[in-house]
């Protein structure tokens, strides 16, 4: 798969994106949901959102591209990266955050005497802690389920699944 050129990608390799911190967005937002007003923790997730779509029109144009002929491997791209990413990016992990640091300023609250403040930024910096080890468990998930669903309707038998 690779003809030894070093810039060569091969499947399952990530490249470098100065964007994908972006895809966190919602996760930090809703870290410092104890903190900030809740319009703010909603702006997180249009970043994030705005990164999922960008992602998607990406890979649909860098596969209009690789196959100028063939306006449904386009289609199947964009559609598959704009559903993994937004569960993988979006719904899963800024619904796990959020619980997170609901559970925890509740436990907080009643486990400890410490300070509203402290509370808060406590469950703020559980959140933020939380967040690198959320994204494999997800990103395996996600595509245990996509591969399970949705890719069955469109995967070429043998074709490696797409490294996102």
């Amino acid at each position: 798969m690779t003809s030894g050129d070093p810039g060569e990608v091969t499947w399952g390799q990530s490249v470098p994106d100065p964007t994908i911190p972006s895809g966190y967005a919602n996760e930090v937002g809703e870290s410092f949901r104890p903190l900030v007003p809740v319009p703010v923790v909603w702006a997180s997730y249009g970043v994030a959102t705005a990164y999922v779509t960008a992602d998607a029109i990406d890979k649909g144009r860098k596969a209009a591209t690789a196959h100028p002929q063939d306006p449904t491997r386009v289609g199947v791209a964009v559609v598959d990266t704009f559903v993994w990413q937004s569960l993988a990016s979006v719904a899963i992990p800024g619904f796990t955050i959020n619980r997170l640091c609901a559970a925890s300023l509740a436990l907080l609250g009643s486990l400890t005497r410490w300070p509203l403040p402290v509370r808060r930024w406590t469950t703020t910096a559980l959140g933020l802690a939380a967040i690198p080890l959320i994204i494999t468990p997800i990103d395996r998930t996600v595509d245990f389920l996509m591969d399970s669903s949705l890719r069955k309707l469109y995967r070429t038998p043998g074709e490696p699944p797409t490294s996102h």
